[in-house]
């Protein structure tokens, strides 16, 4: 209850500025010793996926903690992993403000970031400073000035740059923030992605005697035949995992609810049946040859249960920790 009350005084701030104030108060050393009394741990549930041991399968999505600049405080919650990005190789500030809406009777949020991040240098510097020895995953893209043609180039550089430094990379082909980024999903575009991608990986795995696992983020609003395809490109070029999904265009799930015309990605509970059934075609096309990570629409443990019977073997949470706070996390590990 003390959450929903917070919340609903966070909530008459605009959302962005709500979310960075609210993480800088939360990343404070006072409210690092409070959770630290008054957070019981959260038993160990141990599973193995891309050859690595997650505590257990709730992880942090990529997008609340860009520039790994909340390490620390998030790892308190006990999230089995952290997905940290989207980073790009170079800073940029993203799309204009206003760039996020919230649809609070819909429990979903409009957003139109772009890819807003201090750089791959900054974030390492982050990661070397944090305290956490947990599993760490980072997420990467291109600079928005960065042709679709070079595209593959900025991450290829974010590769090689962070592969020391995290235990799996998501590659993010799929925001819909970022012009003609989800052109790369498809096509000779998506079939260089994975060849150089893996060819980047074999490379450091030989330089540096590390496996860095390589999953794939793909987005809500491909048609069958594109999962299809795109699940036998996976197979074929041994992707460690596939991240399903990214945020969605389709903005009828919400037609009619003030801002829904708003242009941006689409996040929270309208997402979760959109994300189940890409996740459930996934599941029949990989059969358990590439695991898949679920995310969009995780609100309860009853929606948690949903998206891995779907076929998620980890799923990852946005959205739903800002409607319902850290509660959420510790009851769907404590009952999943």
């Amino acid at each position: 209850m003390f959450y929903y009350f917070v919340r609903k005084l966070l909530f008459l701030i605009e959302p962005e500025k709500s979310h960075t104030l609210t993480l800088k108060c939360l990343n404070s050393k006072y409210i690092q010793i409070l959770i630290d009394m008054f957070l019981k741990p959260i038993p160990s549930r141990p599973i193995k996926c891309m050859g690595l041991t997650f505590p257990n399968k709730v992880g942090l999505a990529a997008g609340m903690d860009k520039n790994g600049e909340y390490i620390d405080f998030f790892s308190k919650l006990g999230f089995g992993f952290i997905e940290l990005g989207t980073v790009t190789p170079l800073p940029q500030v993203g799309n204009p403000k206003p760039r996020i809406f919230r649809m609070l009777s819909e429990e979903a949020i409009v957003n139109k970031m772009g890819f807003n991040n201090l750089g791959i240098e900054n974030l390492i510097n982050n990661i070397k400073k944090s305290k956490f020895k947990g599993i760490i995953g980072v997420n990467i893209g291109k600079n928005k000035n960065t042709s679709i043609e070079n595209a593959i180039n900025d991450y290829l550089i974010c590769i090689e740059k962070i592969y020391c430094y995290t235990d799996y990379i998501a590659i993010n082909i799929s925001s819909p923030n970022t012009k003609n980024l989800r052109n790369l999903q498809f096509g000779v575009l998506f079939k260089n992605l994975l060849k150089k991608t893996k060819r980047k990986q074999k490379e450091m795995h030989i330089k540096h005697s590390k496996y860095v696992p390589i999953a794939i983020k793909i987005s809500p609003d491909l048609s069958r035949n594109e999962i299809i395809y795109i699940s036998q490109q996976l197979i074929k070029f041994k992707i460690d995992a596939v991240i399903a999904t990214n945020t969605t265009l389709d903005h009828s799930l919400i037609h009619k609810i003030k801002n829904s015309q708003i242009k941006g990605g689409l996040s929270g509970l309208p997402l979760q049946r959109k994300s189940n059934d890409i996740v459930s075609i996934l599941y029949k096309q990989l059969k358990k040859n590439i695991p898949i990570i679920g995310v969009g629409g995780i609100n309860s443990i009853n929606s948690a249960k949903e998206k891995i019977k779907s076929g998620a073997k980890l799923i990852q949470i946005y959205s739903g920790l800002i409607y319902h706070g850290p509660k959420l996390i510790r009851n769907i590990i404590k009952k999943l």
